[in-house]
């Protein structure tokens, strides 16, 4: 692509969340969700193959018809309270129609259909952004809007997505489809939280992007995406391959890795609002994700192919690893430690 067609896209992604998060009124949040959408499109469709034109046209379907729930939920609301300020958000329906309208943007269950589909038709550094950067102005809104919202509806989705993101990562072979499986998954934890205590899901939100980076970032190094090359590239990068198992059982929330620590907080944070029936239930259900994480992790360092067929050996490349990968791959496997100076900061 362009480089100057690339950082006007870039630029208006920014502009876009930027406007999203710093806005008070529902009109200016509006328009900075428009903004996002109509940037990451290009972004999706650039290798003009089929299956990406395909993802866009979905994306754009589903984005639309969401962000013309935002404006009619706004609508409603200002037509009942005659406030069109983000906080102000107190008539029931508005709440409901915005909290489908956030579960369509960030692709919760039951409007989870189309990120998949997305996320395998675009290349890993879309799929990143699709997975990350997308979700935070969807997310910002919740967060601000999350005092009024209905907390029985909010925790249904939740237990639904854990339950669906876990189940249908199971069967996948593509990577990209695993990993949205595994976002799916992790938007369960965070809508769960997000009444209680919404600064929790803020910080699930970054841990899981940050993870989320390193594995993408990673397999883009090492150019894999589906499992059957993943199983024959440890021999490019030896170490980076290692780094990758520790990351994806740290998104998995195994205890002495980074991912364990929001886990463990949104489970406390459940306990005290006598929620336990929920967070055990959402504990189990995780169970089925740590199973599609550990099949990564074991195509990635511990198996050869299973076959007696001589398969081609890939070049160990000499080049050095990127130092974004190199930071971001530390915090997310030793961030656990400092949990106490991470609780203050949030």
């Amino acid at each position: 692509m362009n480089p100057q067609a690339s950082l006007i896209f870039a630029t208006s992604l920014l502009l876009g969340t930027i406007i999203t998060i710093s806005s008070n009124h529902w009109i200016m949040a509006w328009t900075g969700l428009e903004i996002n959408t109509l940037a990451i499109l290009p972004l999706i469709s650039k290798s003009h193959h089929p299956r990406a034109i395909e993802a866009a046209t979905k994306y754009f379907l589903t984005q639309a018809a969401a962000s013309a729930l935002v404006l009619f939920s706004s609508m409603t609301n200002a037509w009942h309270t005659g406030q069109w300020d983000i906080t102000q958000l107190t008539h029931p329906m508005s709440c409901l129609i915005l909290t489908s309208a956030i579960a369509m943007k960030l692709g919760l269950v039951p409007f989870h259909f189309w990120f998949p589909e997305v996320l395998q038709g675009s290349t890993l550094t879309t799929g990143l952004l699709l997975s990350t950067a997308m979700k935070l102005p969807p997310i910002t809104l919740l967060y601000m809007t999350s005092p009024s919202l209905n907390p029985t509806l909010l925790t249904t989705l939740a237990i639904l997505s854990a339950a669906l993101g876990g189940w249908m990562g199971l069967n996948q072979t593509q990577i990209r489809k695993i990993l949205a499986f595994s976002s799916i998954s992790h938007l369960g934890w965070m809508a769960i939280i997000i009444i209680y205590n919404p600064k929790l899901t803020l910080l699930n939100f970054y841990l899981y992007a940050m993870m989320t980076a390193t594995v993408f970032l990673t397999l883009n190094t090492i150019k894999v995406l589906k499992l059957s090359t993943l199983m024959t590239a440890w021999t490019k990068i030896p170490s980076l391959n290692a780094m990758l198992l520790l990351t994806l059982l740290s998104l998995a929330g195994l205890p002495p890795l980074t991912g364990f620590l929001p886990k463990w907080l949104i489970i406390q944070e459940l306990t005290k609002q006598e929620m336990a029936p929920a967070a055990t239930l959402i504990s189990l259900l995780s169970l089925l994700s740590l199973f599609f994480y550990l099949r990564l992790a074991y195509c990635t360092t511990i198996t050869l192919p299973p076959h007696t067929t001589n398969h081609m050996k890939q070049w160990r490349t000499n080049k050095p690893t990127n130092i974004t990968i190199a930071i971001l791959t530390t915090m997310s496997v030793m961030l656990l430690p400092i949990s106490p100076m991470i609780l203050t900061i949030v």
